[in-house]
Order: C-alpha cells, then structure tokens, then sequence
C-alpha cells in the first residue's frame, strides 16, 4: 500500500469562520501563569486541533495579539475563543459556577492518570507555570487531579507537550462529531 502525503486542499480544513460556528469540544485549557509565549502559542494551536471550547489565560500568561505566541500559534489564536484573567482562581472560580468540573494537571499524592479519567461534561483542564507548576491555591480548588505517569529521571514534560497529551486524551472522549 502506497502512503502519498496529502496535499493542503485535500486536507478539508475549516476556514476561521467555519471553525467559530461549529461545535466545540465541551473542553477549556486554563493556563496558569505559563510564562513562555511560544507555550501559549502551542496550546493554541492544539486547542485549535481538537476544537476545543476555549483558552483561558491567568496571570503572568500572555495573551494575543503577540508575534511569538503567533509563531507557534500559526493563527490558531484567531479561530479559538480566548480569554484572560489577572488570577488563576478567579478563573476556577467562574468555570466551577458555570457547571464545568475542573482538573489540574499536577504531580499529587492523590491524582489519577489519563487512562483512568472518564471526562463528563464540560470540563477544564490547568496547565501551571514552567517551573512551579500549577499553584496549591488553584489545586485546592479543583475537583481532581491528572497526572501523566512519566518513566525517566525527570518527571517532568514541557507545558505544551503535557497539554499536548492530555487535551487529545481527554478531547477524543468528549468531542461529538
């Protein structure tokens, strides 16, 4: 069986305004404090894969419009619905009042893993700070957390690389088309 790379156009792509009129992904990245603009960029690009809802960005999180959250963003930061708030917990708070059951992505003495969680419903996930993490306020908030086992010496992944794991684990079972 030949295996031919597909050409842009055959890809079926939406266009910006298709994308905001279909239905989303009951399913929001939180970005708590990520600091660096090209992590952000990237999980607006893997929000824009997986349709997801939104992307809310807390803190010291950058937001667009910014060049390098675009360089890695290639326009995903047009097409996903995106909002900011100075605090992390008040974002928590908002979603938890709207009905969305909430997730830190977080090492814990008591978190599950991707295999074991069966998202219902809306849901939100919190991606932490580079090198702090997800703070213990935010954590204490949450209705649980996810914790992606790792093998290595680090234990440890890069923000956009967990968000990666995750948004696709948690989005192929919550996306409705």
């Amino acid at each position: 069986m030949e295996h031919r790379k597909l050409r842009t156009e055959e890809m079926n792509r939406m266009n910006v305004e298709a994308f905001h009129e279909a239905e989303k992904t009951p399913l929001i990245a939180v970005l708590d404090n990520v600091r660096s603009r090209h992590n952000v960029g990237a999980v607006f690009r893997t929000a824009d894969a997986f349709r997801l809802a939104g992307v809310w960005l807390c803190g010291i999180s950058a937001t667009p419009p910014n060049d390098e959250i675009h360089k890695t963003a290639l326009g995903a930061e047009d097409s996903v619905s995106w909002r900011y708030f100075p605090d992390t917990i008040e974002a928590v708070r908002e979603l938890k009042a709207n009905g969305w059951k909430v997730y830190a992505v977080e090492q814990t003495t008591h978190s599950i893993t991707p295999e074991t969680f069966s998202p219902e419903g809306k849901t939100a996930v919190v991606f932490g700070h580079e090198v702090f993490g997800v703070q213990q306020e935010v954590i204490d908030l949450s209705d649980d957390t996810i914790e992606i086992p790792q093998y290595g010496t680090k234990h440890s992944l890069n923000v956009s690389v967990a968000a990666g794991i995750i948004l696709y684990e948690l989005s192929k079972r919550l996306h409705r088309d």
